[in-house]
């Protein structure tokens, strides 16, 4: 089993680090008041079965956890609170937003933590909170207040990646950049699927202040929980504005990308008519000359002394007046 940290606490301070599981559940009945904190990542079902046997997890909880792929939310199972967040990483190498899954598993004197993605928030959670005893002496509840924070907290420089993302989309769209359409539409999918990680945790966090009498929550986490739904709030109300200029974005890329197709075809109706028009000029005097090209006998100009300079002088005419007209119709 991929058993990434394993601990029993006694009073916010480490009293033992078993070995297997084995050893975890025997401490935890030998050592009276204490906290068992079972760290797993990517466990198989037989594995996850051991522990939902001795914790006595519920099955469809279970299930959850080892198939992951699931919606932030808490559900409580009798004593057993089943909890799921999505943490979240901007990566910027590649502009993108990494999500991860953590399932948390809260009981009377245990925590299992079931981790579907390479994360240091976990372990980062697990030392902090052991360099504050007092805290950690809250129990279950003060390590799934924590992780709570600490997601909510990575969310922090995703928020600013996206802004930043943006910043750079607005730039572009004026720049007449061909690929932007597609970014717009990639960083609204991202956009998207940041909303489905943060949106259900309002209703999560509702639902945990509810239960603060009837479990007893500690005072001190009742007001670390109310800062973190602050901050919940905070990061919901910029990625809604995100969305939100995103969709205007898109409307007027469309919008610039027609107006720049409409140019395109009006210069390319501009060309046309100058062409037509030069055409028809230099077709007047073609025509004169195909008429008397015809060499037929009884064309009255044929024998007549100024019929040449009558031709020419017919030619020139013709096509100045045509000159004339499509000037006067702005064609030239």
């Amino acid at each position: 089993m991929t058993i990434i940290d394993n601990a029993v606490y006694v009073g916010g301070h480490r009293a033992a680090h078993p070995d297997s599981l084995e050893q975890t559940f025997e401490t935890l009945e030998a050592l009276g008041g204490s906290m068992a904190w079972i760290g797993l990542y990517r466990p198989t079902p037989d594995e996850m079965a051991q522990v939902a046997h001795e914790f006595r997890l519920h099955d469809l909880a279970v299930e959850d956890a080892v198939h992951a792929h699931q919606r932030p939310k808490a559900e409580r199972y009798g004593e057993i609170l089943f909890t799921v967040l999505r943490p979240a990483r901007y990566d910027d190498a590649t502009e993108t937003v990494e999500f991860g899954e953590l399932h948390i598993f809260t009981g009377p004197n245990f925590v299992v933590t079931v981790r579907h993605a390479e994360t240091a928030g976990v372990g980062e959670v697990r030392k902090r909170l052991e360099t504050e005893p007092d805290l950690l002496a809250c129990g279950p509840q003060a390590v799934l207040y924590a992780l709570l924070d600490r997601v909510v907290d990575d969310y922090s420089p995703v928020v600013g990646g996206l802004e930043n993302d943006i910043d750079e989309i607005e730039d572009e769209l004026f720049q007449g950049s061909p690929a932007v359409s597609r970014r717009i539409y990639e960083l609204t999918r991202e956009v998207i699927q940041f909303q489905r990680a943060i949106h259900p945790l309002r209703h999560l966090i509702e639902g945990l202040e509810r239960g603060f009498e009837k479990y007893h929550v500690d005072l001190e986490l009742q007001r670390n929980l109310r800062d973190v739904r602050d901050h919940v709030e905070q990061v919901i109300s910029r990625a809604d504005a995100f969305r939100d200029i995103l969709q205007n974005a898109l409307v007027l890329d469309g919008t610039l990308t027609a107006s720049r197709q409409n140019e395109t075809a009006l210069a390319q109706n501009e060309q046309v008519k100058r062409i037509s028009s030069w055409a028809a000029i230099f077709f007047a005097p073609a025509l004169v000359t195909g008429i008397y090209g015809m060499n037929f006998k009884n064309m009255p100009e044929l024998e007549w002394q100024y019929g040449y300079p009558y031709g020419l002088a017919l030619m020139v005419v013709a096509g100045f007046v045509l000159w004339l007209i499509f000037k006067w119709r702005k064609w030239l």
